[in-house]
């Protein structure tokens, strides 16, 4: 246990370290590049001050938590044990595959000047893609079976081969919430902690050594961020560091074999996905039907909406937050 825990604080403190430096660095670089956030004219006209901030700063963190993550298994294949961290590895290679994507995104929408990047489309296309490969790469290696634990108590719902493609949507979807979510200074960055100061925790109840390095990455990462885009942000993470970070919260719950309490923990991400989605089926549904598009929010994610109404970004950063801190409570008391 003793090994555990300083494993634990040692990643933690390495990623939050390294990836503060290398934000430091990184800031001007992309600043001198100009690769700055193009605003929509749609979006709320007060974040037209925001227009130029460096994005694309989830680099800042994943470089540092590879480079960490490197050393760690090279050490312990030194000690012949390599092979029990495959869950985490392969967990680790679908966030890192998310984020690439966004990169990719992110990249198309720094040079084409715009804020589409990808299509809807394409990035699907490749996110239901690496999902696919993360569950079957996952079953092919023994360490994702068809059986679901349900919550509040002990009994298992066997899915069969339906498993699996409910797997790769449930994935797709969550790391798409993820992205939803990075909309205000501080949001992903802070939700997600909480969520790794939960996977922490329940790591250190189950003694569960790969979910506690998952922990750890989480909090490293996004402690290291939060120094530079708390309100008002210096830096934004962009797409590849929000799919990277949704990936890492759903992998480590499938990983970790509780899915439905992995739905639990990703309450926000699903939220702000949701109210997206119905925000534009409710649309061109009353458009179809009256002639003339009706919304269900002032704006949409959800955290627009709070916005339109008049509340501030640090207060709804708060809030989100909370929710999510409640959130995990209710995941804790369904384990």
């Amino acid at each position: 246990m003793k090994e555990f825990a300083i494993t634990f604080a040692v990643t933690a403190i390495l990623i939050f370290v390294l990836s503060v430096l290398f934000e430091r660095k990184l800031i001007p670089f992309l600043r001198s590049k100009k690769l700055g956030q193009p605003i929509l004219e749609i979006g709320p006209r007060w974040h037209k001050c925001k227009e130029g901030t460096p994005t694309m700063g989830g680099i800042g963190f994943i470089l540092p938590t590879l480079f960490v993550m490197a050393v760690f298994f090279v050490w312990r294949a030194s000690i012949g044990d390599s092979a029990d961290f495959i869950p985490l590895a392969l967990t680790l290679g679908f966030a890192v595959a998310n984020g690439a994507i966004g990169f990719i995104d992110d990249y198309f929408k720094l040079v084409k000047k715009q804020n589409e990047g990808l299509t809807w489309k394409q990035k699907l296309f490749l996110q239901l893609f690496m999902a696919s490969c993360y569950v079957c790469v996952m079953a092919y290696t023994g360490n994702m079976d068809t059986s679901v634990a349900l919550p509040f108590s002990d009994r298992e719902w066997e899915m069969g081969w339906f498993y699996y493609p409910a797997a790769v949507i449930v994935l797709t979807g969550v790391v798409n919430g993820g992205n939803f979510t990075d909309g205000l200074d501080g949001l992903d960055g802070s939700v997600t902690c909480v969520a790794g100061i939960f996977f922490a925790v329940w790591a250190f109840a189950r003694k569960d050594f790969q979910l506690s390095l998952i922990g750890a990455i989480l909090i490293g990462s996004t402690l290291g961020f939060l120094v530079y885009n708390i309100h008002p942000a210096k830096v934004f993470m962009g797409d590849t560091g929000s799919l990277f970070l949704g990936a890492l919260v759903i992998g480590a719950a499938f990983a970790s074999g509780e899915e439905i309490v992995g739905l639990i923990i990703s309450a926000v991400f699903i939220v702000e996905m949701l109210s997206s989605f119905s925000q534009t089926l409710f649309f061109k549904l009353t458009r179809r039907l009256t002639g003339e598009g009706k919304r269900l929010f002032r704006m949409a994610p959800l955290h627009h909406h709070f916005e339109k109404c008049g509340w501030n970004e640090p207060g709804i950063v708060i809030v989100f937050s909370l929710v999510e801190t409640i959130a995990c409570m209710i995941a804790w008391l369904a384990l």
